[in-house]
């Protein structure tokens, strides 16, 4: 029977990177390893998988096995018994395998590093919570009060978990380590995981039953109703955030509390648009208005300011009022608000405004008699029929 390609046991190209094939090991590895699957196959897939991360992971072996394939010059590709160079009697030897540690660190607690201390204070979870503002709140700031339900420690025991003169004892199960170690046997020798220790959960020490406090039942943290006074700066924007520090969950064997991170909601207005510390609003004017210019009043979220239009403005003509923006979140200024007119036509007209407008079109010379069925002619029409 043909021998499986090595870069199809790791699903890589021919010309996969030495980051893409570690990359690639790194996921097969931890997905078969036999502590962590069980289906029948598994085992032998793993140590398929860590033969072809062997040859293809060394420069020299891989070229050979480029150019020779696996019945090359050195059968086996770096000797061993199989051709797995990479193991011996007592389970991975450091040949080929340097960052085999690092994988299944993560998955066993090895890897050398440093096991956590589970006496040691830790930081409470961080909350969130989200707040709906008014468009012109979340412009200018305002001062509110916010309910919400967060662990806290524990009034009656302090976070200690036990009633007054009580204390803790060192679990009898995990020794205090928090964790509990297993070893089974494998066709690559002793492997050794661990796990969380059912006993202390973790902890590493234990109140018995009668010592436990009568508040908190041994939790050392309560459930609650917290109230907390927010003052939101103005200028907030939709989706930005706000982190309260200390408002989040309690922490564990006296560790600090947690963060709140408050995530703001703004409303959107029926008259102004934000991009920003930018306002942006539409303003009507007349024909007139916009022919012979004129002073209007333009909304912002200060309030009206007048508006010069100058004569000759444009539909669609768009007006810069300089710090008439939203204030900045850091307090430097205000941003702009940007006006833009819209001429409007009327839709009907009266007699003296009808022949204003034909006085000026015939001194514009234009015949707009001479449009049929325009506009001119509904509106006479209709005030003939009207006599």
């Amino acid at each position: 029977m043909a021998e499986e390609d090595l870069y199809d046991v790791l699903g890589v190209k021919k010309d996969a990177s030495e980051a893409e094939i570690k990359r690639a090991y790194r996921k097969l590895a931890a997905k078969y390893h036999p502590d962590v699957n069980h289906e029948p196959g598994a085992e032998e897939k793993f140590k398929k998988i860590n033969e072809a991360y062997e040859t293809l992971s060394d420069e020299q072996k891989r070229a050979q096995y480029d150019q020779f394939g696996s019945a090359g010059p050195q059968d086996g590709f770096g000797g061993g018994q199989g051709g797995f160079g990479g193991f011996d009697q007592g389970g991975f030897s450091q040949g080929g395998f340097g960052d085999f540690s690092d994988i299944f660190g993560d998955l066993f607690g090895g890897g050398g590093r440093a096991r956590r201390d589970p006496s040691a204070p830790r930081q409470g979870r961080d909350l969130q919570y989200t707040m709906t503002l008014d468009f012109m709140d979340a412009i200018f700031g305002k001062e509110t009060t916010i309910k919400y339900n967060r662990s806290a420690e524990c009034h009656t025991c302090h976070g200690t978990g036990a009633k007054p003169g009580k204390s803790a004892h060192t679990c009898g199960t995990c020794h205090g380590q928090g964790y509990v170690l297993h070893q089974r046997q494998t066709m690559m020798g002793m492997m050794q995981s661990q796990e969380v220790c059912p006993t202390c959960g973790g902890k590493g020490q234990v109140i018995d039953p009668a010592d436990q406090c009568d508040t908190c039942h041994g939790a050392g943290v309560t459930q609650e109703r917290h109230e907390l006074k927010v003052k939101v700066p103005q200028g907030i924007d939709d989706g930005q955030q706000m982190r309260l520090q200390g408002q989040g969950e309690a922490g564990e064997n006296g560790g600090p509390y947690g963060d709140l991170y408050i995530v703001f909601k703004v409303t959107p207005s029926r008259e102004f648009q934000r991009d920003g510390d930018t306002i942006y609003v539409d303003q009507d004017i007349s024909i007139s208005q916009a022919t012979l210019g004129d002073h209007v009043q333009a909304k912002t979220v200060h309030g009206d300011v007048d508006l010069k239009i100058p004569a000759g403005t444009q539909s669609e003509t768009k007006f810069r009022l300089r710090g008439k923006g939203v204030p900045r979140v850091n307090g430097n200024g205000n941003g702009d608000e940007y006006v833009t007119v819209h001429v409007k036509t009327p839709k009907t007209l009266n007699k003296r405004q009808r022949e204003a407008m034909l006085a000026f079109a015939a001194a514009s010379g234009e015949d707009v008699k001479g449009v049929k069925a325009g506009f001119f002619d509904k509106l006479k029409d209709a005030f003939e029929d009207n006599k």
